[in-house]
């Protein structure tokens, strides 16, 4: 039987982690249940024992502090990953983790964008953040996963060892839904069912500042991800920019002979060879993102190899 855990990062879930627990508990009874205690000022911890979790604190704030602690501390074979404020249910996200177990999938996720999230979440710049996030990753690695940053997943032992959370909070999803785009893993979706939070539970989650937060991760990994493709971009602005700026200098020069305008020139110039550096940028960086594609390949041997053992 392969070892399956529930990791439940928390903090300040004390209305909620009971249920939780005791739900994972009934519908995967076999299942190491992990709460990772982020500092929570209530009794998080204490009720999440009693309940029969396994707790773990983790003194440096945030949810990718969480997660990287998650991922380096425990052993399984197939790893479920929930929030633990009770707005997914335990039996749903079993059937996301079947789809790893079943070999479907290095990475499971829940969705909730197709089911009932845009109902039962009141907050509608939340909607709007997660399907602006969705519409931009989508865009930009030419994919198409229904919902990016879901709480809800399931991931196989290759993918937790291999991942390198670089995230301290809650754009961690994000970035587990890029890097997996990037190298290629195997992603598989299931519609889940979402229900809102119960009444005085309060989401953690700062609606403008996470989303910033968000959307800088988008654009660092953007870069990271696919380098050639971001500062080829920015050479070609660059590139239209010089372009317009001397076309006018152009058209004078044949008229009269004359470039009565030496400083807008200059300028054009500049902007001319700002656009082949970043294109050479571009290409540099490209090249050392294939090398380190390739290490990590044979990273992800090395651990395949050492699992079979």
């Amino acid at each position: 039987m392969k070892k399956i855990a529930v990791l439940v990062p928390c903090y300040n879930e004390e209305l909620t982690i009971k249920a939780v627990v005791e739900d994972f508990k009934k519908v995967i009874p076999q299942a190491d249940i992990y709460v990772y205690d982020n500092n929570s000022k209530d009794n998080t911890a204490q009720i999440a024992k009693e309940a029969g979790a396994i707790v773990v604190p983790e003194y440096r704030q945030g949810k990718g502090n969480v997660v990287r602690s998650m991922f380096r501390d425990i052993e399984a074979d197939c790893y479920i990953m929930v929030d633990g404020d009770d707005t997914y249910p335990a039996e749903d996200a079993y059937r996301v983790a079947k789809v790893v177990l079943e070999g479907k999938a290095d990475m499971a996720i829940g969705d909730r964008l197709s089911s009932t999230y845009f109902e039962e979440n009141k907050r509608p710049f939340h909607n709007l953040g997660n399907k602006l996030v969705r519409m931009l990753i989508n865009k930009i690695f030419k994919s198409n996963i229904k919902d990016i940053m879901t709480g809800c997943r399931a991931f196989n032992r290759t993918f937790v060892k291999s991942f390198p959370v670089l995230s301290k909070g809650f754009e961690i999803e994000t970035e587990m839904s890029i890097h997996a785009l990037d190298k290629k893993f195997l992603i598989g979706e299931v519609p889940i069912a979402y229900r809102d939070r119960p009444e005085g539970s309060e989401s953690k989650l700062n609606t403008f500042a996470d989303g910033f937060k968000v959307l800088k991760t988008i654009l660092n990994l953007y870069k990271d991800y696919k380098p050639l493709s971001f500062f080829g971009i920015i050479s070609l602005i660059l590139l239209l920019l010089s372009g317009g700026m001397f076309a006018p200098i152009l058209i004078g020069f044949f008229k009269t002979g004359l470039v009565p305008k030496f400083p807008t020139l200059i300028v054009a110039v500049g902007f001319l060879v700002c656009a082949l550096v970043s294109f050479a940028c571009g290409l540099i960086l490209d090249t050392v993102k294939k090398r380190s594609d390739q290490f990590y390949e044979i990273a992800l041997n090395m651990i395949e190899s050492n699992k079979n053992r």
